[in-house]
């Protein structure tokens, strides 16, 4: 009876505009990398938890997709994963940066206004800062979210990572865990590989490409010592796949490389992947193919 009420436990949504650095973050927090990080806008498009227990607690992180006005059915799947994880949370951490701006009509300072859970204000990017611009941006950002508390972190260096984790455990409710200790994430293993796989796309290719493709993981066989991955690349027109493929092969072929590399390191296990691009006409625009592809959730 003492460890029930002595342990807290509790979901910590981590929300802001794309790019401001909140899969960074989350992967500081937890110490693993689960969430796809690169330069360009709008990577994250599913919920993902990364769970970070101790003897005495276990936080449920929540990495979203960022903020943003809806154009097709991809988006508006995209901000119902928002929206739920605001729903069900106990902390919010509201992150940004040095260079945003406040809009008086930003989606995600609406929704903050709306919610009665405690609100920390993560500034990110501090490594960045020049002379006071970072204490002055925290300020400015201060008058218009109105946050219980407010932090500056370099989620990169991993700048006042810990400082952030004592707020977050001092806003914490007594309560059982809700998962086994020992997971990391709700994700399964096929998530992951497929997530790896989408990172490499949105590193290797440009403009609107890696924004066009969805990878599948088709077969996800582990055996002894090696795991056998089938994963087909969908894209929404022929010149698209042409692009991902490349001359002769070289740009899926240096995909697959990278893609298999960070996957031995992820799993600890050899892995034999292997790559297929095939063509799925305007599949960001149509539920059923969305629901296929895993943005399967009615939001209302």
């Amino acid at each position: 009876m003492v460890e029930e009420k002595t342990h807290k436990a509790g979901f910590v949504s981590i929300i802001g505009k794309p790019n401001v650095g909140k899969s960074t973050l989350m992967n500081a927090l937890v110490g693993e990398k689960l969430s796809i990080i690169t330069s360009k806008a709008q990577t994250t498009r599913h919920r993902i938890f990364g769970i970070l227990s101790g003897e005495d607690f276990q936080v449920v992180y929540s990495d979203t997709p960022g903020i943003l006005a809806p154009e097709y059915e991809l988006h508006r799947s995209m901000m119902g994963f928002v929206n739920a994880s605001l729903e069900d949370a106990d902390v919010i951490l509201f992150v940004t940066d040095l260079y945003e701006k406040i809009d008086p009509e930003d989606e995600a300072l609406k929704k903050l206004r709306k919610s009665d859970v405690p609100v920390i204000l993560v500034l990110n990017k501090i490594d960045q800062a020049v002379g006071t611009q970072a204490e002055d941006k925290l300020k400015y950002w201060q008058e218009a979210v109105q946050a219980k508390h407010t932090i500056m972190v370099s989620a990169l260096e991993k700048t006042n990572t810990l400082e952030l984790f004592s707020l977050i455990m001092e806003e914490m409710p007594v309560h059982p865990p809700y998962f086994p200790k020992d997971e990391l994430t709700d994700k399964s293993e096929r998530f992951f590989a497929s997530e790896i796989i989408r990172e490499k796309i949105f590193l290797n290719y440009k403009k609107e490409v890696p924004y066009s493709c969805e990878v599948e993981v088709e077969s996800f066989v582990e055996e002894e010592k090696i795991i056998r991955i089938r994963a087909i690349i969908y894209v929404e027109r022929k010149s698209q796949r042409g692009i991902i493929i490349g001359k002769g092969g070289e740009a899926i072929k240096k995909v697959g490389i990278q893609s298999r590399t960070d996957m031995e390191e992820f799993f600890g296990k050899q892995v034999f992947l292997e790559t297929h691009v095939k063509i799925e006409p305007d599949w960001r625009k149509k539920d059923i193919k969305l629901k296929r592809f895993g943005y399967d959730q009615d939001w209302g």
